[in-house]
């Protein structure tokens, strides 16, 4: 293996293991906290969790042992189902980011009626939507023999290696990426605006009631004028660098890889093989940054993970008092002999 091959499979191993670790965080969250699974959203980021700690588990280890190896690894079979899984999981996660951008939307243009239009029901629908929509393209490729093992992602993933088919091959590719990518891209970048301009509308709002306030407070310390001026710069910012991280990460991670699979399809532009799994690790790397840009990193989410930390901590000191209150009683008997 050359260095490069052998730092590519160093990240793939740490994207795995960080996939997996951020994921099941993300689990154990969802499964401790019951006002995280009365949320309508919550139903969304499972489906994104579940679909990342599937990703984790399957391609990732597949695309290692391709990147060790430079072949297939295990048969015929398993490289199909892996695939299967690969484009159904990659599409299934496109989907359920474009729907949680969709919540949100409903949640700031239409928070008095959102929950008349965002319910469980609602959003059980939404997600029906989106496994049969991903479901749908896996399963015109496996009829048509369209999923292998490709060399230029050392993965098992959509593959055409008949010349016969490249034709509708290039077809099928094309609408899989625009009904999945493209799609997706359309949606988020249309509902997050829309929140944006909302945000923005409302920080307006509150900065004249500021500035009106700190022009009748002519007693204030200029300490506290500059805080609340620092302030206003800071609630203008909030909204535009979470929208920004939420769209910014889609591209970053996505765009990379579904634009060389469709340069791929030009027989006039050569892709270095290294590229191509660089590719594929940055879609791999959305496993591991979704846990932390929609989970993690929310209030919610830190406290609930700080109260099953206090949780084990304190069940921890309880056993380790009770065994050293039964140590102390069985030294007992030793010291009155």
């Amino acid at each position: 293996m050359s260095i490069w091959e052998l730092l590519l499979a160093f990240v793939v191993v740490v994207l795995m293991l960080v996939a997996l670790l951020a994921n099941v965080l993300v689990l154990m969250c969802f499964l401790y906290s019951a006002d995280i699974r009365k949320q309508v959203p919550g139903l969304f980021i499972l489906n994104l969790t579940f679909c990342n700690v599937l990703m984790a588990v399957s391609s990732m280890p597949l695309t290692l042992a391709g990147i060790i190896y430079k072949s297939q690894p295990g048969g015929d079979q398993v490289c199909h189902v892996v695939g299967f899984l690969e484009t159904f999981l990659t599409t299934n996660s496109m989907l359920s980011m474009a729907a949680l951008s969709i919540d949100r939307w409903i949640a700031v243009v239409f928070p008095l009626s959102y929950h008349s239009k965002m319910r469980y029901r609602d959003a059980a629908l939404i997600l029906s939507y989106t496994w049969l929509h991903s479901a749908s393209f896996p399963i015109v490729a496996a009829s048509l023999s369209w999923l292998g093992f490709h060399h230029l992602y050392a993965s098992c993933t959509l593959c055409n290696k008949r010349p016969e088919d490249r034709t509708q091959f290039v077809i099928f590719t094309g609408f899989f990426h625009a009904l999945s990518f493209l799609l997706s891209l359309v949606v988020l970048c249309f509902t997050y605006l829309k929140v944006l301009k909302v945000a923005r509308f409302h920080c307006k709002r509150i900065d004249v009631i500021t500035m009106q306030t700190l022009v009748l407070l002519v007693d204030i310390h200029p300490s506290v004028r500059e805080r609340c001026l620092e302030e206003q710069r800071r609630r203008r910012q909030r909204a535009t660098k979470k929208i920004s991280t939420f769209i910014g990460t889609f591209i970053l991670c996505f765009a990379p890889y579904v634009i060389t699979r469709l340069v791929e399809l030009s027989s006039v532009v050569h892709i270095n093989s290294h590229w191509g799994i660089i590719s594929k690790c940055l879609a791999y790397s959305k496993a591991v940054s979704d846990p932390f840009v929609y989970s993690l990193l929310r209030h919610q989410y830190k406290k609930t993970w700080k109260d099953i930390i206090n949780k084990i901590l304190k069940r921890s000191s309880i056993n380790s008092s009770a065994l050293a209150a039964e140590s102390h009683n069985r030294n007992l008997p030793q010291l009155n002999e």
